[in-house]
């Protein structure tokens, strides 16, 4: 069973996020619309994460991408299809000793917006980030040696996250439109 080790946070996973950004804008060209940072090494204050970057790509179609899956498998890239969320390409990066994780969807896929919700969100409520931060430290204390245990640990409070970060982000794109309804 892997172990679900988890990290203090380090201003190094921004780096290592700019540039892999970089490589991957180079590699995927005029397919790619946006490459976003997210997950927990993308959040200062959520305090502790697994060492993996995880990268939001945004491309007007997910088969021109799949058409750059030998270029990104040269880049370390693994093509591991939908993986279990349908109108997702997902790769990871380094084998057993995973470094990235790339999550392609097709601009105007709904998880694109959960996914940055969910980032901004934690972003500008600092005291629930950390209190993110010290369950995934409780649930590594808790269960060392087994991913899925902490996976399944940290869940229901995740959920709770998603649902707090898109009520937000209603709330907030209704202030910018002035409170009317679009």
């Amino acid at each position: 069973m892997k172990s679900p080790y988890i990290q203090p946070w380090t201003p190094d996973w921004a780096q290592r996020y700019r540039q892999e950004e970089a490589q991957l804008s180079i590699l995927l060209g005029a397919d790619i619309i946006a490459i976003h940072h997210i997950g927990s090494t993308s959040v200062p204050a959520i305090g502790y994460a697994k060492p993996i970057i995880d990268l939001l790509a945004v491309v007007r179609e997910l088969e021109a991408v799949e058409r750059h899956d030998a270029a990104l498998a040269e880049f370390g890239y693994e093509a591991k299809g939908e993986n279990g969320i349908p109108g997702r390409r997902f790769y990871s990066k380094g084998g057993e000793v995973r470094s990235h994780h790339l999550h392609v969807f097709k601009e105007g896929a709904r998880e694109i917006d959960l996914h940055l919700h969910f980032k901004h969100y934690l972003s500008a409520h600092p005291e629930r980030a950390c209190a993110y931060g010290e369950l995934k430290l409780e649930l590594m204390r808790r269960w060392p040696d087994d991913r899925k245990l902490y996976q399944e640990g940290k869940q229901p409070f995740v959920n709770e996250l998603v649902q707090e970060a898109e009520a937000w982000a209603a709330t907030e794109r209704n202030n910018k439109d002035g409170g009317m309804l679009s």
